[in-house]
């Protein structure tokens, strides 16, 4: 793990479009 910003984006985001996948949500939808 580093402080540097931006690494939990880089993590989150696809993270974030697996569980849009995994639900059967897309874009806009899944927010």
């Amino acid at each position: 793990k580093t402080e540097k910003i931006g690494d939990g984006k880089i993590f989150v985001s696809p993270v974030e479009q697996a569980i849009r996948i995994r639900t059967g949500e897309s874009g806009s939808d899944a927010l």
